[in-house]
């Protein structure tokens, strides 16, 4: 393939620019990933989780204690009743069988109340628990919710970038005959890069110093000649600093 010279050293802008996008679109990606905000979400996961667990045990509290609570309501209510029949009964023997009765009656409330003062320990170590989650988990979002905010911004700048990179690319594509831009953009599909500058006989590129042999074959190709570099299958573009 023919082109002329200072077309081929147009491809070095255009090589920078698709290096500029895609360098810009790989900062996206990172970004979209945030490695923070991933730890972040899962220790919000996690404490949400235990939220989750920590409100039950309280809720599991609470109905215990109220039930204690309404057996003792219950009981009492019996001594109550027992109370009006004792002033009532005639029957020294049915007299005696309410008084145990009450007696009983006496010692289940204490039992009740006994574990009800239990339950109400148990509940209140276990709602400190929930307000201790509650606010690790307020500080975890709210620092999440700042990386987000920070994340769209820096997502927001970067995507300018890249349009820009993107329009800038366009515009220096057009200033490129339409046989040499599709093999410059075949080389960079297949092989990463489209266009390499010959300096003092290194092929930017791909870092490596050409083999003479590989550069008598280049000084003898005319100056609108298209030659790929041997290493890295770019178009290689030699200009006055290629040392040939």
């Amino acid at each position: 393939m023919k082109a002329a010279p200072e077309d081929q050293v147009v491809l070095l802008d255009l090589q920078r620019l698709d290096n500029d996008v895609t360098r810009l679109s790989h900062r996206i990606t990172a970004l979209q990933k945030g490695d923070r905000l991933t730890e972040l979400g899962t220790t919000a996961a996690s404490l949400r989780a235990e939220l989750a667990a920590a409100t039950g045990e309280v809720e599991d509290a609470e109905r215990e204690l109220a039930r204690l609570e309404s057996d003792t309501a219950t009981a009492q209510a019996r001594i109550e009743r027992d109370t009006t029949m004792l002033q009532n009964v005639a029957s020294a023997k049915d007299a005696a069988g309410l008084e145990s009765e009450m007696a009983s009656l006496r010692r289940r409330i204490g039992d009740l109340e006994t574990a009800e003062l239990e339950v109400m320990e148990q509940l209140d170590v276990r709602r400190a628990r929930v307000g201790d989650v509650e606010s690790q988990l307020a500080r975890v979002e709210a620092d999440r919710a700042t990386l987000v905010a920070e994340r769209d911004t820096e997502i927001a700048r970067v995507e300018a970038d890249r349009e820009s990179a993107v329009q800038s690319r366009a515009a220096v594509a057009a200033r490129v005959p339409a046989d040499l831009l599709a093999l410059y953009d075949r080389q960079r599909a297949r092989y990463g890069f489209g266009a390499s500058l010959l300096q003092g006989g290194v092929s930017t590129a791909s870092g490596v110093t050409l083999t003479n042999s590989d550069l008598q074959d280049i000084r003898r190709a005319a100056p609108d000649d298209v030659v790929l570099c041997p290493d890295s299958d770019a178009i290689l573009v030699r200009t006055a600093e290629s040392g040939l």
